[in-house]
C-alpha cells in the first residue's frame, strides 16, 4: 500500500524514530509502512494520520484494494 508518510515526516523534518514514538510504534515499523513491506492496523493509520491533522485517506492510498 502507498502512503504519504514519507513525505509528511520530512516536510515536518522528523526522523523515523521520532515519529515512532509520537505514534507508539518502532522505527522498523515506520520504515516497512514507508516503503510498502507492511500495511498498518487500522489504530496506527488512525495515530499515524491524526498526528499529522489528516484523515486515513490522505495518507494512505487504498486504490490497490478496490475491486
Amino acid at each position: 500500500m502507498k502512503t504519504k508518510i514519507r513525505e509528511l515526516r520530512k516536510a515536518r523534518k522528523l526522523s523515523q524514530e521520532e515519529l515512532a514514538g509520537a505514534v507508539g510504534t518502532t522505527r522498523q515499523t515506520i520504515t516497512s509502512i514507508e516503503v510498502g513491506k507492511y500495511t498498518a492496523s487500522l489504530p496506527l493509520a488512525y495515530k499515524i494520520s491524526h498526528y499529522f491533522g489528516l484523515t486515513i485517506e490522505e495518507v494512505f492510498d487504498f486504490s490497490d484494494l478496490e475491486d
